[in-house]
């Protein structure tokens, strides 16, 4: 009996430790970086998919539009748009409120801001 609560045992930590904690956005979201992350080409696509509904002049957060270049940029610099993209889901000042972005393209934004925040 002890053999087969020890068996048992062993396959519930097997079965716990073969989880992954990727989501489908996660591996099903690949943001393949050819040369300089820039705002154009890369980003602008991530905040209007993520941020624009909210941040935009008649959205739940119209004090800080997210529509432009420069307001990405000064959003990056000034006012922790990194910081909150990568705090983790149930954090308070996550962004987006929707829930955490996929990690590639939180590493996107980063290396946006790495490479020189290009436009």
């Amino acid at each position: 009996m002890k053999k087969l609560i020890y068996i048992s045992i062993a396959v519930m930590a097997a079965a716990l430790c073969s989880c992954e904690s990727n989501t489908y956005e996660d591996i099903s979201d690949p943001f393949i970086i050819n040369g300089t992350v820039t705002y154009t080409g890369y980003v602008k696509g991530i905040v209007d998919d993520k941020c624009v509904s909210c941040h935009n002049p008649g959205g739940d957060a119209s004090s800080r539009p997210l529509q432009t270049y420069d307001q990405v940029k000064d959003a990056v610099l000034n006012h922790d748009l990194l910081t909150r993209i990568q705090l983790q889901s149930g954090e308070e000042d996550l962004m987006p409120k929707t829930g955490r972005m996929s990690q590639n393209r939180i590493n996107v934004i980063l290396q946006w801001k790495e490479d020189g925040l290009l436009e």
